[in-house]
């Protein structure tokens, strides 16, 4: 028995070392840190049910709420760059797990609306602060050739993460939401506990004036190229959001029962946790002048396909390729604005891309509710039509970076 597993094991520590081997041990940390906060990510998916069945709200209340929420996700990662930038990596993943951790365990206490509402900010501005600094830190401790696959790996601990939190939370919700609440923060604080004690301050010494408050904003007209680079990140980014506004509505419109919808998106779950590891060392060798392009582009097909779906079969393999897509751009937008950034200015400018994912939210129900009701035809029709638009952007701005450091890099830009 033990001399034909032995090959076996042998095979395995060959493809996980071929897939992940080479990063660095903090990074691992990171990595275990994110997939410990997402696996403990139960609040999120059943807070708008919290809202109306516990707290009695109604559904035009709860959406106030929610878009709260959304204004301060918005904020969240500039002033998270900000810090990264200007008091180090570690203190702003400290600070802004922390943060959150008490925001969660305080809004399981909370009972009016008026304090529910205040915490939901809170919770909005804090949330995301870490991750212009956890990606600040992946960009100084992974060399530039492994970045792609490394950032890959974050979305794939994210994934994975919330795929064992929609599982648990379902199955822990019994127990009531005040101990989701408490687990929530738990292991939140969790991560902010290991990024302290095992990853290093990688933050770089540098001459220039300190980070302010609007330089993420400031950066869009410094740097033309991650004004473009951002644009084409909230456009991408309203696409994908359909997944989650328009596809459910589509499904529905068929005829079709909701519960359809959580089996479709289970497939894509499943297609991420399983698929992506295999195609890590793929990414890597697949130069993201066609990675990343061509997975914006089947992003697009994908969803513009819904339209013209009418059985479930038919519905399954429109996921299947914007899944394809979403995993060919997976980790390569931050690789992107990584390599834009001067060292000392990494936080902010993965600050500014956040802008985007931050401004995402806000615009993308109302598009896609709104573009869907108008014409469910012309609605798809121009999600193909975007994500071949940004496939074709994404194309020129790679080629407008190439031509930034070749043959040789001009100066970083400079804040006024």
């Amino acid at each position: 028995m033990d001399t034909v597993d032995a090959p076996a094991r042998r095979g395995l520590r060959r493809l996980i070392d071929a897939q992940a081997g080479g990063l660095p041990r903090p990074f691992w940390w990171l990595w275990l840190g994110t997939l410990v906060n997402r696996a403990g990510t139960f609040i999120e998916p059943f807070f708008v049910l919290y809202l109306t069945t516990v707290r009695g709200e109604s559904i035009r209340t709860t959406g106030l709420v929610l878009t709260v929420w959304g204004f301060g996700s918005l904020l969240s990662q500039p002033i998270g760059g900000v810090l990264t930038d200007r008091f180090g990596r570690r203190p702003t993943l400290a600070a802004s797990l922390a943060a959150t951790a008490t925001s969660l365990f305080a809004l399981g206490l909370a009972r009016d609306l008026v304090t529910i509402t205040a915490l939901v900010l809170v919770l909005g501005i804090a949330a995301d602060m870490y991750r212009p600094a956890s990606s600040a830190a992946v960009t100084d401790l992974v060399p530039e050739a492994d970045r792609t696959r490394a950032f890959a790996l974050q979305f794939w601990a994210v994934n994975l993460g919330f795929s064992v939190a929609s599982v648990s939370a379902g199955l822990l919700l019994h127990l009531g939401y005040g101990v989701l609440f408490t687990l929530d923060a738990a292991t939140t604080l969790a991560f902010g506990l290991l990024a302290l004690r095992f990853v290093p301050e990688t933050r770089p010494e540098t001459d220039d004036a300190p980070a302010r408050l609007l330089d993420p904003i400031r950066l869009f007209r410094a740097d033309r190229l991650l004004l473009a680079a951002t644009g084409l990140v909230l456009g991408y980014a309203v696409l994908y959001a359909q997944v989650g506004i328009s596809l459910p509505l589509a499904i529905t419109h068929a005829g079709l029962s909701a519960s359809f919808y959580g089996y479709a998106i289970a497939i894509n779950g499943v297609l991420i946790v399983i698929g992506q590891p295999l195609t890590l060392r793929l990414l890597d060798r697949w130069p993201r002048h066609h990675s990343l392009p061509d997975g914006m582009a089947l992003v697009g097909v994908g969803l513009a396909a819904t339209g013209l779906c009418h059985r479930p079969w038919q519905y399954a393999l429109s996921v299947v390729v914007w899944t394809v897509g979403e995993i060919a751009t997976a980790g390569s937008f931050q690789a992107l604005i990584a390599s834009l950034a001067p060292a000392h200015m990494r936080g902010r400018y993965a600050g500014a891309l956040g802008v985007a994912w931050g401004a995402s939210g806000l615009l993308a129900p109302v598009l896609g509710a709104s573009g869907f009701a108008a014409s469910p035809r012309l609605f798809w029709s121009g999600c193909l039509v975007v994500g071949l638009l940004a496939a074709w952007g994404q194309n020129r701005l790679l080629l407008a970076i190439d031509r930034r450091f070749t043959p040789t890099p001009l100066a970083p830009a400079r804040l006024p």
